[in-house]
């Protein structure tokens, strides 16, 4: 919608194609159905891609800024949340209505639902391609594809935009879920499976940035925003020969383990009671057991007591697995964007064929970042195509 708003405003001929019978569902069952919308902090950091500095230019040229000054016309109000995060007071379809409204201002026409049953390319023609649909075929000079990843499949995702990359010889970085919640294996969770539902503040990495959020016990494994962003980083893992790393959680964030530690060095109590003061208590005591840390806080030496704090501070967890696209945020991998242009999002060896958003490689943290490349990259290829 963003793309066809742009180019519609322009003064292209545009049709949008969607195979969904419900327009955007993926915005209105966003952010718990007040969407959030961007991020007052995007740079390229923020993002993973095989091809990493591909985002820079297009997040440059239409910004959160931009973005928050559309919705401000439209009388859309809004709020900020913790690291930037911005959120609809009312509700995510305000963002659906603004750029269908917005659709409405170029003229853009609709076939929705419709389903595309082939594509093919014409050379040496004004009519570079001609779509096949269940509605009859359409000839068109840009064909813009902007059909998502694999997440969340029960509201339509599909793999159908790889596919169409691959149809024109366009290769596809393996997908894979991400922002998605991780599996443990049998031993670590059968000491963990009981505190299902305990939650704390941890600071997570794996190979990457660390994320400062709240981390979840879940009767799977561990979720919560923490482990959504570190597991996007475990997952890119696949795409490299090395061995996979763990998943590192600082339990203790934002003070020094062993100097704490080493203050109740003395203490009578079990080590679980004295972990409990910063952690919740059922944790505490599951982890003690879980390394064979059960004995009061003064049995321990203090080399002792300085290999906890290391632990505490870079508890390894390796992951059995993810619970998959069905729980994931977003999509990792996608059409290879070293094939594209990063001021335009067209493909460089065929002229008029355009990628935007999520079925690229390109994956945003939580918070925002993947709406934004969203409308980023759909006003690239809509001022293009």
């Amino acid at each position: 919608m963003m793309c066809a708003a742009t180019a519609g405003q322009r003064g292209r001929r545009v049709l949008l194609l969607d195979h969904a019978t419900r327009l955007a569902e993926k915005i209105r069952i966003s952010g718990g159905g007040r969407c959030n919308f961007t991020n007052r902090r995007v740079g390229a950091e923020h993002y993973l891609s095989r091809n990493p500095h591909f985002v820079r230019s297009a997040l440059s040229r239409y910004t959160a800024r931009d973005f928050i000054e559309l919705i401000e016309r439209h009388g859309i109000s809004y709020h900020e949340r913790d690291w930037g995060q911005l959120f609809c007071d009312d509700s995510a379809q305000q963002i659906i209505d603004m750029l269908r409204a917005e659709c409405e201002d170029g003229s853009v026409q609709w076939r929705m639902p419709t389903t595309v049953q082939s594509i093919k390319r014409i050379e040496d023609a004004v009519a570079r391609f001609v779509v096949h649909t269940e509605h009859g075929p359409v000839s068109c000079e840009s064909l813009v594809i902007a059909t998502g990843g694999l997440s969340i499949p029960k509201i339509g995702a599909s793999p159908f935009g790889y596919r169409i990359a691959e149809q024109f010889g366009l290769p596809v970085v393996p997908p894979r879920p991400a922002l998605v919640p991780l599996t443990l294996s049998p031993e670590t969770l059968a000491r963990l499976a009981p505190l299902a539902g305990a939650s704390f503040d941890v600071e997570a990495s794996c190979r990457g940035p660390a994320f400062r959020e709240a981390a979840l016990i879940t009767h799977r494994g561990l979720s919560g925003p923490s482990i959504l962003q570190a597991s996007s980083y475990w997952q890119a893992q696949a795409y490299e020969a090395d061995d996979w790393a763990p998943v590192s959680l600082n339990l203790l964030p934002g003070i020094s383990a062993e100097d704490w530690l080493m203050e109740h060095a003395g203490e009578r109590g079990l080590l679980a009671n004295l972990l409990s003061q910063r952690l919740p208590r059922r944790f505490a005591h599951a982890w003690c057991e879980l390394h064979g840390f059960e004995k009061p806080v003064n049995q321990f030496r203090h080399a002792e007591l300085r290999q906890i704090a290391a632990l505490l501070e870079a508890w390894p967890i390796t992951p059995s697995g993810t619970q998959g696209y069905a729980k994931a945020e977003v999509t990792l991998g996608g059409v290879d964007t070293h094939q594209l242009s990063s001021k335009t999002m067209e493909a460089r060896q065929v002229p008029g064929l355009y990628f935007v958003g999520e079925v690229m490689d390109v994956t945003g943290h939580l918070g925002g970042y993947n709406f934004q490349w969203a409308w980023s990259s759909g006003y690239a290829a809509g001022l293009h195509a």
